[in-house]
């Protein structure tokens, strides 16, 4: 029986509707499936920034033809490096991620370190799906990627920089593993888009408006630039993330995605870079297991009365397991109009 619009949807049901939405646009199953994968864990997760709210900015990107509904992703051959390519073929990262996963995760276990290279790949998603993947296997991750330029580096007033995500992961045993996901400027531009849609005031230093100013106004926020977070240390970051997942991979900066797209309202187009680390290669014929060692270093974060990343995200993962998903009556007419219009109706 098809749930009332405002009846709880459990996960595969809301993954149902995401990839019918992105198939009745013209994307294949490689490149659907994985889009409604990362989509509906962003909701599940009560990320609202990153869930269905990324429907329209993927279908947008499709119908500009920025982005190829219908890649196949390749990985190369393996040529006994630590070094795994996948060419997303201007395709969406997270099916060119889904690929090389399995192979990334054997050579770190063989050779105790791996990276992952992903080049020509739009990315619009949260990159905490990606980290807990690689964690799932035993391994510790890293992940990042370039967006395009919205960011004014420290000092400056004009946009150079993307928000640059950067992510971590280490595998628990007993537990959800420990994960951090964030972007390197004060906030996801996708949080000022929230807040431009609600009405609401941007918290101060967030974000300068196109003179260069400090302000509070999400619109003129989106005209001019966002801030890194933490000054200079968060654009010392940022400038980390392209010159690693950027230049080093061959790929795509932020100001050249943006010229590339002319625009900030399509999803950007660059690469990716992930790293994945074996704790036990790395700790070996060293004393204590690293897996237990880390175990007492949460446990005294958390005796202090400290709240570990992420844990806000695993209890509303869990509820939304339990409970279902509640979409708003304005939220499931949209899914519905997509699925309807498909293309048209953006």
């Amino acid at each position: 029986m098809t749930p009332s619009p405002l009846a709880p949807l459990t996960t595969d049901a809301l993954f149902g509707r995401i990839e019918a939405i992105f198939r009745r646009a013209g994307m294949n199953e490689v490149q659907a499936g994985a889009m409604a994968r990362v989509l509906t864990a962003g909701e599940r997760d009560h990320c609202k920034s990153h869930g269905i709210y990324r429907i329209e900015g993927t279908l947008r990107t499709v119908k500009a033809g920025k982005v190829n509904p219908q890649a196949v992703p390749v990985l190369s051959p393996d040529d006994g490096s630590a070094l795994v390519r996948v060419d997303a073929r201007g395709g969406f990262a997270n099916a060119a991620f889904e690929l090389g996963l399995p192979e990334l995760a054997a050579r770190a276990r063989r050779l105790g370190m791996a990276a992952m290279v992903i080049n020509d790949c739009t990315h619009l998603a949260a990159l905490w799906p990606e980290v807990e993947a690689v964690t799932a296997h035993g391994l510790a991750a890293m992940v990042m990627c370039p967006s395009y330029a919205t960011v004014a580096p420290t000092g400056g007033t004009d946009p150079l920089l993307g928000t640059n995500p950067f992510a971590f992961g280490w595998p628990r045993r007993d537990s959800d593993p420990y994960v951090f996901d964030f972007a390197t400027s004060v906030a996801a531009r996708g949080e000022v888009e929230l807040h431009r849609r609600a009405g609401k005031p941007l918290p101060e230093g967030w974000a300068l408006d196109a003179d260069g100013n400090p302000t509070t106004d999400p619109e003129a926020a989106l005209a001019g630039a966002m801030l890194p977070f933490g000054g200079h240390k968060g654009s010392a970051i940022s400038t980390m993330i392209e010159l690693l997942a950027g230049i080093m991979i061959g790929d795509l900066t932020s100001p050249e995605v943006l010229d590339y797209l002319g625009t900030t309202t399509l999803a950007p187009r660059h690469g990716e870079l992930i790293l994945a680390f074996s704790p036990g290669a790395f700790a070996k014929g060293r004393p204590g297991d690293p897996f237990a060692r880390a175990e007492a270093l949460f446990e005294a974060i958390i005796g202090q009365g400290a709240r570990l990343p992420s844990q806000r995200r695993f209890k509303a993962r869990a509820a939304s397991v339990a409970e279902g998903i509640t979409l708003s009556a304005e939220e499931t007419a949209q899914l519905d109009r997509f699925l309807v219009s498909g293309l048209d109706a953006i």
